[in-house]
C-alpha cells in the first residue's frame, strides 16, 4: 500500500534529523501542500522556518498528519475536531508515561 511506504530518501532524512520539507510531507501523506498548510494554520503541525518555502517539519509531523488524514477521510471529522483528537491523544500518551514512571518507583 502506497500510504505505508516512505521513499528511501525521505527515510534517510528522517534519520538524519534534517526534517521534512512541505513538499516531502505532503507527498508522504498523499495530500496537497495546501492541506498541510491548513494543518499549520490550525496549529496541528509546527514547522520551523519563516514560510512554506523554507519550512522544515520534525519527523513526528508525519504521524500527526497521517492521523488527521485518517480522521478526515475515514471518519469525516473536520479539522478542528481532528486537532482536538490529537490533543487528547497527546494527553493520553503523557498520562501513560507518568503511569509508567509511577509504577517504576514502587
Amino acid at each position: 500500500m502506497r500510504d505505508e511506504l516512505i521513499p528511501v530518501l525521505l527515510a534517510e532524512e528522517l534519520e538524519e534529523g534534517a526534517g521534512l520539507t512541505l513538499r516531502q510531507l505532503s507527498r508522504a501523506c498523499d495530500m496537497p501542500a495546501e492541506w498541510v498548510m491548513e494543518l499549520v494554520a490550525e496549529g496541528v503541525l509546527e514547522p520551523v522556518g519563516r514560510g512554506p518555502a523554507v519550512w522544515r517539519f520534525p519527523s513526528s509531523s508525519l504521524r500527526r498528519a497521517r492521523i488527521v488524514r485518517h480522521l478526515q477521510r475515514d471518519l469525516d471529522v473536520n479539522l478542528a475536531g481532528a486537532a482536538l483528537a490529537l490533543e487528547m491523544l497527546d494527553e493520553i500518551e503523557r498520562l501513560r508515561e507518568l503511569l509508567r514512571r509511577y509504577r517504576c518507583e514502587f
